[in-house]
């Protein structure tokens, strides 16, 4: 992943689950995108 696309990834995460940002930047781009995703899908599925 792309600098760009992680710093995305960790703003949007901080925003929908109140998750401190110092944390989120020592954590691995594995663990980023699995963060990002269940977030995001909780966020669909709240949506719907």
């Amino acid at each position: 992943m792309n600098r760009q696309e992680r710093k995305n990834m960790i703003e949007f995460i901080e925003r929908m689950k109140e998750i401190d940002k110092d944390s989120l930047l020592y954590m691995t781009d594995a663990d980023i995108e699995h963060i990002y995703s269940t977030v995001y899908n909780n966020c669909l599925e709240h949506a719907e």
